[in-house]
C-alpha cells in the first residue's frame, strides 16, 4: 500500500517569512498539527502544534496577554521550524513510513516528488485509517484471533470451514510477534454470518486451532480463551 493512495493531498503549507500568530491560525482553521514550511517554493522545513507549543511555553513566560499576543505576531515560523525535515516519496509504503515515524517520534511527514515538490503530507492518523481498512473494521462483524503452525495450508484449513458456513471474509491478518518459533497468530474477520451461526462456527475452528479470542463487534461480545494471550 503506497503513501500516495493514503496522504492528505490537500497540502496547507506556510512560507518561513510567515509569523506565528499565522502558524497557529492555519493549524486551527484546517484542524492539522502539522505545516511544511516553503521559500521560494522549497521546503526548508516543518512546523508542528509541539513547536508552536514550546516556543510560547519558553518565550511568553510571565507576559500578559496582550504582551503574549504581540509577541507570536513578531516571532517568524523560520525561528522555530524543524529545519531540513524528513520527508517520504509518494511511491513508499505506508510501512515504511510508519517504521519512520516511530523511529524519530515524530507525528507526521511531508510526501515529496523527485523534483522536490511537496505533493501531500502523511500523519499517523492517516495511517490509523490504513490499519482500519486493512482489518476491516467497517464491516462490524466477527474477528476469530488463533495461534496456528507456521505451515502451508494452516490457514486454509480455517477458511475452508468459514465458507462451508457460508461467511464472508473482511481481511486475514498475521503476525510472528512474541509467538513460539514454527507458529504464528492469524486474525480473521468474517461477516454476514447469521449471529445463530457463530457459536456453532467457533466450536468447528477451535477443533483446528488454538484460538486466542474472540470479538463479535456488531453485538459488543468479546471472549479471551484461557491459558492464551497476544
Amino acid at each position: 500500500m503506497l503513501v500516495k493512495n493514503w496522504m492528505s493531498k490537500n497540502v496547507i503549507t506556510i512560507e518561513a517569512k510567515e509569523s506565528m500568530q499565522r502558524a497557529l491560525s492555519l493549524m486551527k482553521e484546517h484542524k492539522i498539527r502539522m505545516l511544511p514550511v516553503l521559500q521560494r517554493g522549497k521546503l526548508v522545513g516543518v512546523v508542528s502544534d509541539n513547536d508552536l507549543k514550546r516556543a510560547s511555553a519558553s518565550d511568553a513566560t510571565m507576559l500578559d496577554v496582550h504582551e503574549m499576543l504581540y509577541l507570536i505576531s513578531k516571532i517568524k515560523v523560520k525561528d522555530i521550524m524543524v529545519k531540513d525535515p524528513l520527508t517520504v516519496s509518494p511511491d513508499c509504503t505506508v510501512e515504511e513510513t510508519a517504521e519512520l515515524l516511530m523511529e524519530h517520534k515524530i507525528s507526521g511527514v511531508p510526501v515529496v516528488e523527485a523534483g522536490g515538490r511537496v505533493v501531500g503530507v502523511i500523519t499517523r492518523d492517516d495511517l490509523f485509517k490504513v490499519l482500519i481498512t486493512l482489518s476491516g473494521l467497517g464491516k462490524h462483524g466477527v474477528q476469530f484471533a488463533f495461534q496456528i503452525e507456521d505451515r502451508a495450508g494452516s490457514i486454509k484449513e480455517l477458511t475452508d470451514v468459514i465458507r462451508d458456513h457460508e461467511g464472508k471474509i473482511a481481511s486475514i491478518l498475521s503476525s510472528y510477534e512474541g509467538v513460539p518459533e514454527g507458529f504464528r497468530n492469524v486474525y480473521i474477520r468474517i461477516y454476514d454470518l447469521p449471529r445463530g451461526d457463530v457459536p456453532n462456527l467457533q466450536a468447528q475452528l477451535q477443533k483446528r486451532a488454538k484460538m486466542i479470542y474472540v470479538v463479535d463487534h456488531r453485538d459488543n461480545r468479546r471472549e479471551i480463551c484461557q491459558n492464551m494471550s497476544e
